[in-house]
């Protein structure tokens, strides 16, 4: 598709993220029939997982002719959360039908202590970059990437340590947990460093999928599990300094935080925020939310509420992006023009 049809796209995210706009409802519609399931980000798959992001990315460039939505064509590099965790040392667990998981490396508070930064070229991370470096080189356009899985540093410390010894240590060795979060941000500071000097400041955020110009995107799931002290200790901070060094950030949730929301409004730069969970807990957020920051929320209760069945109840002020899945071409144009009345 041409480029000035994707300008035409990111220009109209970076209105809709300006509360101020008129812009307030993005949307992406789910339909790629030919494609089939996205291959697990398992070590002996980089051929094929290589293959599908290629066709993925060829895909949703060619729709963009005939498809109206906001989705944004790009090289979709997701991984599973594992990669940050093995790259410190951890053991990985393949699952037949799930994305990897770390076994625990450490198990008190005396191992987190000697362990030490790695460099970029351990395996798991040097795989990635080699992928993206394979993807680049298929294309001489401007591609974007979607990025690797970012969860935040003491989300990525909780999967590293034993966990009936890690949440003990929150309180009985803060300082040898802030020392690991430190050793976390450095390593993901020198990736991310590295990974925008390779490909460029603007990506697709690695969940969901929605488009930034810069800054970066974190999974902060643990916050759920802590107290408000503790999220203005091994949080706040942290977050402030993702945003402050990268222009920006994207968060995604998928705990029951509710008890964090008010600490969430203290973080600097957010350009979306996305919460999964029950629909009373997601109908909380739009309003509590609505003046804040531009939201992408997903209702996981046994039988959601359909995105328009949302859009009836989201306060006014609030910008959001909703989610369809279409069976069919004419099922997708017909969600479209159905959508685009509420931007005018």
């Amino acid at each position: 598709m041409t480029e000035s049809t994707l300008q035409f796209r990111k220009k109209r995210w970076l209105e809709f993220f300006d509360l101020s706009s008129p812009r307030r409802v993005a949307y992406l519609i789910r339909y790629a029939p030919d494609l089939g399931p996205r291959p697990l980000p398992f070590p002996d798959r980089i051929p094929e997982r290589i293959d599908w992001i290629w066709k993925n990315y060829e895909y949703h460039m060619h729709r963009m002719g005939w498809l109206p939505d906001d989705s944004i064509p790009c090289l979709d590099m997701l991984t599973g959360t594992e990669i940050f965790a093995e790259a410190f040392g951890c053991l990985i667990h393949y699952p037949v039908d799930n994305n990897p998981a770390p076994f625990p490396l450490i198990h008190s508070a005396a191992e987190a202590e000697v362990l030490r930064v790695p460099s970029l070229d351990v395996p798991a991370l040097r795989r990635v970059f080699e992928m993206a470096d394979e993807l680049v080189h298929r294309t001489s356009s401007e591609a974007l990437f979607r990025l690797v899985d970012m969860q935040c540093p003491l989300d990525i410390a909780a999967m590293m340590w034993e966990k009936t010894d890690f949440y003990p240590a929150l309180l009985k060795h803060p300082e040898v947990v802030n020392n690991l979060i430190e050793k976390i941000t450095t390593l993901q500071f020198a990736f991310l460093d590295e990974w925008f000097r390779r490909y460029g400041i603007e990506f697709v955020a690695h969940y969901p999928d929605y488009y930034m110009p810069k800054g970066i995107t974190l999974s902060v799931d643990e916050i759920g599990a802590v107290s408000g002290k503790m999220f203005l200790q091994y949080f706040l901070p942290h977050l402030n300094r993702y945003s402050e060094r990268y222009g920006g950030l994207g968060i995604h949730c998928c705990a029951n935080a509710r008890h964090q929301w008010n600490n969430l409004r203290m973080v600097s730069g957010v350009r979306l925020l996305n919460i999964n969970n029950q629909g009373e807990m997601v109908g909380e957020a739009y309003p509590f939310f609505a003046d804040f920051v531009p939201q992408w929320n997903y209702d996981q209760s046994p039988i959601p509420r359909s995105p328009l069945e949302w859009l009836e109840e989201i306060p006014a002020n609030a910008h959001i992006v909703l989610d369809f899945f279409a069976e069919s071409k004419d099922e997708a144009l017909m969600i479209c023009e159905k959508m685009e009345q509420y931007n005018g």
